[in-house]
């Protein structure tokens, strides 16, 4: 998973025009901290938790309650946010190319992979 997202990332950064400088997560996974870790290390940014992790339920709330006025606008919203984890990079860079080069390897030997089992002929 944690490879998959810096994959995602790296995509993403040859796209934009400013650097990822953090990563902000939530959903289910983001209770596992070593993976939280781990994520931080492949990317080389800090990875940032949310005090509510199920942001998406979350985010529907905001905008029900936009609507209805209860709150005015989204500068609301964003104060609403609170940080509750933090997991800063602690592996060298020449680590981290290691790990993504290894992770490439390990993807490209996977292409056409086939279960003889089920083969014909």
């Amino acid at each position: 998973m944690a490879y998959q997202s810096a994959e995602v990332v790296d995509a993403m950064a040859h796209d934009a025009s400013d650097p990822l400088k953090e990563l902000k997560v939530d959903g289910g996974m983001v209770v596992n901290e070593t993976l939280m870790q781990f994520q931080a290390d492949v990317l080389g940014v800090d990875v940032v938790r949310p005090a509510v992790i199920e942001t998406t339920a979350l985010g529907a709330a905001y905008a029900a309650n936009l609507a209805v006025g209860f709150w005015n606008s989204i500068d609301d919203v964003i104060a609403n946010w609170s940080e509750d984890s933090r997991w800063s990079p602690q592996i060298e860079d020449e680590e981290r190319q290691r790990l993504m080069r290894n992770w490439s390897k390990a993807v490209t030997r996977s292409f056409d992979w086939v279960d003889e089992d089920s083969e014909q002929g």
